[in-house]
């Protein structure tokens, strides 16, 4: 299967060219995950020294899961973007089959009170980022083919929510809020740049909003969670501990910060520090400087791999640009939370950051996403829209006579 899928040449990685990709893209993603690899090993050294024996295990597991996303990458690359949209159905059957198996007693694995991982061996798989990723293909090749009635009919905007509706209910069963928070908006902000209407978006942003007061309300943590976020030193020691600790490493690195590997935070005061609260390690090491840096490089990756969207539709390879809108959209969605829930702007919420935090299933699907909007540029780049289109070395030989992006 994964061999029939894959097609080396031609191909980003693999044409007259050589490599012919989009380098910005890459350099930044590139730089993201280098900077990644630093923090870890700098906000994880603590914990792995003490649970392990040896400082260097989460650095080791999380190159590990690198070398695995960069290869993951790579093959995603020589995927034709025509076979996405094919597989597109079968992507969100193996979504389905892969959330249910989560919640099942005995394969699912329990972390923190939550079940959201699948373990394999000394390795677990987080079916939730799977599912993010194949419910935006999915979605892409629904409003391909129902683009008119998707515009002007009720019925064309409400049938995507039949199969994201259920979705987004076994995600809340494991439970991960966060996610389905990051899902459903990148859906909206899909459905919405496919053409629905104002009146019909502003409904489905009214019910969201709604629903999202109704399942705060059903869980006391929630509530809690709510709460505590507006004023978390009126219990600092209790469930306002994670968000306090947070605020103190932002208020310890200053502008410049204290120095790489010098955090004060991570020394089993600010617990998930490697995972959801490296940024707060981030801002303390290196100071406001070093954070605004960073965010600067999500910014330039967003918005980069939004102008990918934009330059397959200019190519009328419609089901790419959709595709890439709602990558784009789920980094967004989990930069802003998560960097929101670090400074304090959001409530403690489970979300990794994307190419930057600790965990093999984020970092592997954030690589594979790159790879597909890598492939999705060079295909609009080259006027690819096809994959039975023929094409020889020669096709390859030259530069496009409107050069370079």
């Amino acid at each position: 299967m994964i061999f029939g899928v894959i097609k080396p040449y031609p191909s980003p990685i693999i044409s007259g060219r050589g490599v012919d990709v989009d380098f910005p893209m890459l350099a930044g993603c590139l730089a993201l995950l280098g900077l990644g690899l630093v923090m870890i090993t700098s906000a994880s050294s603590e914990v792995a020294a003490v649970q392990s024996g040896n400082a260097l295990y989460m650095m080791t597991r999380h190159l590990i899961y690198l070398v695995l996303g960069l290869i993951a990458c790579v093959a995603t690359m020589m995927v034709p973007v025509a076979t996405w949209q094919r597989l597109g159905w079968l992507m969100l059957i193996g979504a389905f089959g892969l959330l249910i198996m989560v919640i099942v007693p005995g394969i699912g694995r329990e972390v923190n009170g939550s079940m959201r991982w699948i373990g394999f061996g000394m390795f677990n798989v987080q079916p939730s980022e799977i599912a993010k990723v194949f419910v935006v293909i999915f979605l892409a090749g629904y409003l391909i083919r129902r683009q008119q009635e998707v515009r002007e009919s009720w019925m064309g905007f409400f049938k995507p929510f039949i199969v994201l509706l259920p979705m987004a209910g076994l995600l809340l069963m494991e439970p991960d809020f966060g996610a389905t928070v990051v899902m459903m908006g990148a859906a909206a902000a899909m459905l919405f740049l496919g053409g629905v209407g104002l009146f019909r978006f502003a409904l489905m942003v009214a019910l969201a909003v709604a629903a999202v007061f109704v399942l705060v309300q059903a869980q006391p943590y929630r509530m809690a969670r709510l709460i505590t976020f507006t004023d978390p030193w009126s219990d600092q020691f209790g469930s306002g501990y994670q968000l306090t600790q947070a605020l103190i490493a932002f208020g310890r690195g200053e502008w410049f910060g204290v120095g790489l590997g010098n955090s004060v935070q991570k020394q089993f005061y600010l617990p998930e520090a490697h995972t959801d609260f490296v940024f707060s390690v981030l801002a303390e090491e290196l100071g406001v400087v070093g954070s605004l840096a960073t965010v600067a490089l999500f910014v330039f990756v967003s918005i980069r791999a939004m102008y990918i969207g934009m330059w397959a539709e200019r190519a009328k390879q419609f089901f790419a640009a959709y595709t890439a809108y709602g990558l784009a959209f789920l980094w967004i969605g989990q930069f802003l939370i998560n960097i929101g829930v670090n400074v304090g702007l959001l409530p403690t919420k489970g979300l990794t950051l994307p190419f930057l935090s600790y965990g093999g299933s984020s970092l592997i699907i954030c690589c594979a996403s790159l790879g597909l909007l890598l492939r999705i540029e060079w295909e609009s780049r080259n006027n690819m829209g096809s994959e039975e289109a023929e094409f020889n070395e020669s096709d390859f030989a030259e530069e496009p006579t409107h050069g370079r992006r």
